[in-house]
């Protein structure tokens, strides 16, 4: 078993552990619920994800990394039918459903 990732809190561990499980990844979070004694422990301690099989720790490592990418949010944009703005993270407008451009 070894530590995988340290993450920001306990909503990204558990995306990430199911990430991770589907794609045939074992894994466990540790410290989860460690910040809400944050005020009364000596060092703040975040959630993290340790895979079970050292094995599977490269191959988990670059699962996580093209998570972590695939949550990175674009500008806006404008829909090239109908001119609408949809926020980056979409990739349809929200008006006519016209299929994102890249």
């Amino acid at each position: 078993m070894k530590p995988l990732y340290e993450a920001r809190d306990r909503i990204e561990a558990q995306l990430l552990k199911d990430y991770l499980a589907a794609r045939h990844i074992q894994a466990l979070i540790q410290g989860e619920y460690l910040s809400g004694a944050a005020g009364e422990l000596p060092a703040m301690q975040f959630p993290v994800i340790w895979v079970l099989e050292d094995r599977d720790y490269s191959r988990g490592r670059e699962l996580v990394d093209e998570c972590l990418a695939e949550q990175v949010v674009g500008a806006a944009w404008h829909c090239p039918q109908c001119g609408e703005q949809s926020e980056g993270q979409f990739q349809a407008c929200w008006n006519c459903g016209t299929a994102r451009r890249q």
